[in-house]
């Protein structure tokens, strides 16, 4: 649903959203105005309701723990429904009316947060995204105010090249929706495949189709080894259906870390049993050895999500959930003032959050890396850990 006003205040225990427009001259009790776009409703429900639950609990912590230099985070959000368009016109009610200083999380789509960024540079408003493609945040001298919290395509496919290495690995298949991150995934594909010696297939299909047998015949003709499935919409779970009855789940499957869903696994029936897929670590934070630095955090983040919402946290809800929480690290280093906050966030060096180490520069406004990258199954109801380095 859409939080109107009162629903937002209801949230937030009454705090009220401050009247100026003003994003310099702030008063220490005046409240942070954060403000969100989310995909609550439309084919991308699921993946948002998540993320805002995630936004959810990080406001609430850093709001008990006093807020940040002083002052209180007042967050408010609108539906997507997973259009880019009413996207675009949600931002602007952001900007121009809420007056918000930060935007954190662009729709739980890269298509849509690709739309946003411009907006929020043009606006000079922070803006920390919690989708995937690279184009978010580059060229950087063009996305000055652009940060992201989660790990960049290429990197992917690097951990999934290693992957590839190991297995001895030569031919393999790309099939990726028409979307802007599965398109960003083809675009990096291109940089990486050559890069490590692969033979590589492409195909592509729209994020609403619900029969890929053309495309999947033509690859399982190729002789390809490997299959890579790029998209976030629930056709990847037509992929592994229709790969399965081709005879393809004898090869070796991945799915990227936009797939990562407890849901669609389920959807995907038997069929989930064949897939391996390039994740961030959070899912199987148990499964972690003792020495990883995320485990600790997110062990912990699981109590207290499950605590608050009573079902488990999935990776998104991590991704907005740090989102947040680099905000208000970024803050701390230079002194809560939000106008010089990406000076603040190119500041941070190993900060262990809950999807990865993270590490910023004025060069870099991606701060994960292919070290933050793990290879995952699903096997008894649950993601386990398939491959770690």
């Amino acid at each position: 649903m859409n939080f109107d006003r009162r629903n937002f205040l209801q949230l937030m225990g009454g705090t009220a959203l401050a009247a100026t427009g003003a994003r310099t001259g702030w008063a220490a009790d005046e409240p942070l105005r954060v403000g969100s776009i989310l995909s609550v409703t439309g084919p991308a429900a699921f993946l948002g309701e998540d993320m805002k639950a995630g936004l959810q609990l990080a406001v609430d912590e850093i709001n008990a723990a006093g807020g940040i230099g002083g002052r209180k985070v007042a967050w408010t959000f609108y539906d997507a429904e997973s259009q880019t368009q009413k996207a675009i016109s949600a931002t602007r009610r952001l900007i121009s009316q809420d007056k918000v200083e930060l935007i954190l999380s662009g729709g739980n789509m890269s298509g849509i947060a690709l739309a946003m960024a411009p907006m929020a540079e043009s606006a000079s408003i922070p803006f920390i995204s919690s989708e995937g493609a690279l184009a978010i945040v580059t060229p950087v001298a063009e996305r000055k105010f652009v940060f992201k919290s989660t790990v960049d395509d290429e990197d992917v496919l690097e951990r999934i090249a290693d992957y590839f290495a190991k297995k001895n690995i030569k031919k393999v298949a790309l099939i990726a929706d028409t979307s802007g991150f599965g398109q960003g995934a083809v675009t990096q594909m291109k940089k990486v495949g050559p890069r490590r010696n692969l033979d590589l297939i492409y195909e592509s299909f729209d994020p609403a189709d619900t029969d890929m047998m053309p495309q999947l015949t033509r690859i399982r003709d190729s002789g390809a080894e490997a299959i890579i499935c790029w998209t976030v919409t629930p056709a990847g779970v037509v992929f592994l259906k229709q790969a399965q009855q081709l005879g393809l789940d004898s090869r070796t499957l991945i799915h990227s870390y936009g797939f990562v869903s407890s849901h669609y696994m389920n959807l995907a029936g038997d069929a989930a049993k064949s897939v391996l897929l390039a994740s961030l670590k959070f899912p199987v934070g148990e499964q972690l050895p003792d020495s990883d630095p995320l485990k600790v955090g997110i062990l912990r983040l699981f109590r207290s999500y499950q605590e608050r919402f009573n079902h488990a946290a999935s990776l998104y809800a991590a991704e907005s959930y740090d989102a947040a929480m680099l905000a208000k690290e970024a803050l701390n280093k230079v002194g809560g003032d939000v106008t010089k906050l990406p000076q603040g966030m190119e500041q941070i060096k190993n900060f262990a959050g809950m999807s990865g180490v993270f590490n910023f520069s004025p060069e870099r406004h991606s701060g994960l890396s292919k070290k933050d990258i793990v290879l995952i199954n699903w096997r008894d109801g649950r993601f386990n850990l398939a491959d770690y380095e």
